[in-house]
C-alpha cells in the first residue's frame, strides 16, 4: 500500500473546489461522466491504430445508486489506469491526462472525440462526496488499484483483487448535505440534463421490454417480457450525422427530443457543419415565432464534444439568432475551469460570423427554392431577419436577397421589386422615394383607403422592431424615406408639384383656425389647416412621423436621446379648409352651435383614430342618440 499527499499547491483544495471552483454542484456528475467517456473513447483510438491489443467491444458507461450504502457508482469499460498512472493523473492535480494523451497522439486523435480540458473534473466528486474510491485496471497487463481519499490532501493507494475486468468504477460515498444524489429522480434529470447526447451509451438501471411475437402466434399469444438495459441516452443525435443521411422526419424527431414540451413544429432547420478555422456541428431549428421576442424557454444548447455546457449561448450565437433554437456543438469554443462562462476569443468571433453567413445563405437558398412557401412562412420569421438587420452589418449586407416587405393587399416584395413597383408613383417633387406603410390594417383603414385612392402601396409592417429597421434602412439606403399612412394628410405623405386650389381666402383661414383652436383648447392637438380635395375628411387626426417612431423606439430599446424620458401625446388635426364643413363653421353665427359642430367633427376624428375613450366616448355615443330623436 501507498500513501501520501495530493500535489497540491495549497494546504487543502478541496474547500476551495466547493465553494468557489464549480457555480453549481448537480455538474460533478457530468465531469465524471466525461471522464467515464474520455477513457472509454481514448481505447477506441488506441485500437484502431493497433497500440491497445485488446477488444473493444461494445462499451457502455454505468451509473448505479445504493441507497443502503449511500453510494453512488460510476463505471466505465474503458482504458483503465494503472497505480503509477493513478499517482500521476490523480494525484498530481494540475496534470490533465486527456491533454497528454491528446498531445500525444495529435496527429492520429483528432476525430477520437475526447472531450477532457481540465484535470480538475475528477475532484468536482468533493463537491457532494465525504469520500471517493476509485476501482480501476489497465487494458495493459497489470494489476488493478484501489484509491481511497476523504477529502484531505492524504490518500492511500494499494494493488486490489476486487476488479477483474478492464475499466474504472469511480464510488462516491454521498456527504450528509449531498443525499438529494442518492436519488433516482435526480440523478435521471441529471443524466438527461447534461448526458443526453453523450457518445457512449449510458445504462442506468433497466427497464421492462416486451418482446416480439412470431408471424405464425396464434391470436390469443401473450407476449413475454425481459428486463433490459435502460440506455438513457442518444450516442449518435442528428447533430453528428451527416446531412445527406438525415429527413426531414429525422430532423423533427430530433427537435421534440430536445424540447420535449414543444408540441408545434419547427418552420425549417439550418445544419451546422465546419472544420475549418475552427470544429463545429449543429442544427438550428427555426420556431414559429409571428411578433414574439421572449426567448427565456427553449434556448439554443450549447455542447462540447456532445457533452451539454450552458444554454447561455451569447457571444457564441449572434443576438439576433437566439430567438431560434437547437445544438451547437464545438470543441473549440474557450471556457473557464467549470465550463460555466464563455472566455473573450477570437474563435468565439469567427464561429458567431461563421452561423450569420450560415443562417443568410440558408435564407437566400429557401426563398429561391420556393418562394410562395417562403412567403407564406414570412410572418413567422419575420422578426429574426428584422433582429439581424438592425444588429449585424454582416447579415444587413445580405438581406435584400430574401427580406419581404408585404403590403396591406397581401402582395410580398423583395427591396428591388418593391422599388421598381413604387418609383414612378411614390416618388416625390424632391426626388425621394416614399415608402407607406400602416402598422395595423384595420385601426388605419381611412387612411390605407386614401392611400389606395391615389393608387400608392402601402406596406403593412407590424413587428415590435420596425420603428428600429426602417432607421436602418433610411440611413442605408439612398433618396428614400419611409412614412405611416397616419403620419400627415396623403397630400403632405407625398409632395408632388401640382397646383392648389384654395376655396378661403387668408382672412377666412385665419378665422376658421382660431375658431377651432379655442373650442378644441388642448395642448395635444396642432390645428394645420390644408386646402384639399372637397370630398376627403372635414377633420383627420395624424401623428408626425417623428415623434411617433421615437416613442415607438422607445418602447422597445431605443430612442437615441429621448430614451431617457417618457414622450408627450402629440398628434396634428389636419383641417380641409376646401370642405362643405369648413364653410359651414365660418357661416354658423351662434357660438354654442359653431362650438358643438367643431366638437362633434374632432369626436368623430379621435373615433377613426381610437382616440375616443372614457368619458369622452360615453358623452359622444349619447349625444349622438339625441341627433337621432331630433
Amino acid at each position: 500500500m501507498t500513501k501520501g499527499n495530493i500535489n497540491v499547491s495549497v494546504e487543502n483544495i478541496f474547500p476551495l473546489i466547493k465553494k468557489f471552483l464549480y457555480s453549481d454542484h448537480e455538474i460533478f456528475l457530468r465531469e465524471l461522466i466525461s471522464n467515464a467517456t474520455d477513457a472509454t473513447l481514448k481505447l477506441k483510438h488506441l485500437t484502431s491504430i493497433g497500440e491497445a491489443k485488446v477488444e473493444y467491444g461494445n462499451p457502455k458507461l454505468e451509473v448505479k445508486i445504493n441507497k443502503e450504502n449511500k453510494t453512488l457508482h460510476i463505471i466505465d469499460q474503458g482504458i483503465g489506469m494503472t497505480g503509477e498512472e493513478v499517482e500521476k493523473y490523480i494525484n498530481q492535480v494540475a496534470f490533465s491526462g486527456a491533454e497528454e494523451f491528446l498531445e500525444k497522439y495529435k496527429d492520429t486523435a483528432k476525430d477520437s472525440g475526447i472531450i477532457g480540458h481540465f484535470g480538475l473534473g475528477f475532484y468536482s466528486a468533493f463537491m457532494v462526496a465525504e469520500k471517493v474510491e476509485i476501482l480501476t485496471k489497465s487494458y495493459k497487463d497489470e494489476p488493478a488499484v484501489r484509491w481511497i481519499c476523504d477529502g484531505s490532501p492524504e490518500f492511500t493507494l494499494e494493488e486490489t483483487t476486487d476488479k477483474t475486468d478492464r475499466g474504472t468504477e469511480i464510488i462516491l460515498h454521498i456527504a450528509e448535505d449531498s443525499t438529494e444524489f442518492l436519488e433516482e429522480g435526480k440523478i435521471r434529470e441529471l443524466l438527461l440534463k447534461y448526458n443526453k447526447f453523450m457518445p457512449i451509451p449510458i445504462k442506468f438501471g433497466t427497464k421492462t421490454q416486451t418482446k416480439p411475437l412470431p408471424e405464425d402466434a396464434p391470436e390469443d399469444a401473450v407476449a413475454e417480457t425481459e428486463e433490459v438495459d435502460n440506455i438513457i441516452n442518444n450516442p449518435t443525435p442528428a447533430w453528428t450525422i451527416a446531412p445527406s443521411e438525415l429527413s426531414n422526419e429525422d430532423y423533427m424527431k430530433f427537435y421534440h427530443e430536445l424540447y420535449p414540451m414543444q408540441f408545434e413544429e419547427p418552420l425549417f432547420n439550418i445544419h451546422l457543419n465546419v472544420d475549418y478555422p475552427f470544429n463545429l456541428t449543429g442544427i438550428l431549428f427555426f420556431p414559429k415565432l409571428n411578433n414574439n421576442l421572449n426567448i427565456e424557454k427553449d434556448k439554443i444548447q450549447l455542447y462540447q464534444n456532445q457533452v451539454f455546457v450552458t444554454d447561455e449561448v451569447k457571444g457564441i450565437v449572434p443576438d439576433f439568432l437566439m430567438l431560434l433554437r437547437g445544438v451547437i456543438d464545438s470543441p473549440d469554443i474557450p471556457l473557464n475551469v467549470s465550463r460555466s462562462y464563455l472566455q473573450a476569443d477570437g474563435a468565439v468571433k469567427k464561429i458567431s460570423s461563421y452561423i450569420t453567413k450560415k443562417v443568410a445563405d440558408k435564407m437566400s437558398s429557401l426563398i429561391n427554392e420556393n418562394r410562395e412557401d417562403y412567403e407564406k412562412k414570412w410572418n413567422d420569421i419575420k422578426v429574426v431577419i428584422e433582429y439581424g438587420i438592425v444588429t449585424e452589418e454582416k447579415f444587413a449586407e445580405k438581406a435584400d436577397k430574401f427580406t419581404l416587405y408585404p403590403t396591406t393587399d397581401e402582395k410580398y416584395y423583395l427591396w428591388n421589386e418593391l422599388e421598381e413597383k413604387i418609383k414612378p408613383n411614390q416618388t416625390d417633387k424632391d426626388g425621394k422615394l416614399v415608402i407607406l406603410y400602416a402598422s395595423n390594417a384595420d385601426e388605419q383603414h381611412s387612411y390605407i383607403q386614401a392611400a389606395k385612392d391615389k393608387g400608392y402601396e402601402v406596406l403593412l409592417l407590424d413587428s415590435p422592431i420596425i420603428p428600429h429597421v426602417i432607421q436602418k434602412l433610411e440611413t442605408s439606403k439612398d433618396k428614400i424615406s419611409f412614412a405611416r399612412v397616419d403620419a400627415d394628410h396623403i397630400n403632405n405623405l407625398i409632395k408632388k408639384d401640382e397646383p392648389i386650389i384654395s376655396k378661403l381666402n387668408e382672412t377666412e383661414k385665419e378665422s376658421l383656425k382660431k375658431n377651432v383652436e379655442e373650442t378644441i383648447n388642448d395642448t395635444k392637438f396642432t390645428v394645420q389647416l390644408e386646402d384639399l380635395d372637397s370630398n376627403d375628411a372635414p377633420f383627420t387626426i395624424t401623428q408626425p412621423e417623428f415623434m411617433r417612431r421615437m416613442k415607438d423606439m422607445q418602447a422597445t430599446g431605443g430612442g437615441g436621446m429621448f430614451a431617457m424620458g417618457g414622450f408627450p401625446e402629440m398628434y396634428n388635426l389636419v383641417v380641409n379648409s376646401n370642405s362643405e364643413f369648413a364653410s359651414q363653421i365660418l357661416k354658423t353665427e351662434n357660438k354654442e352651435e359653431k362650438e358643438g359642430l367643431i366638437k362633434y367633427a374632432l369626436d368623430l376624428a379621435k373615433l377613426s383614430q381610437n382616440l375616443l375613450k372614457g368619458k369622452d366616448l360615453t358623452d359622444f355615443i349619447q349625444r349622438s342618440y339625441q341627433n337621432l330623436n331630433k
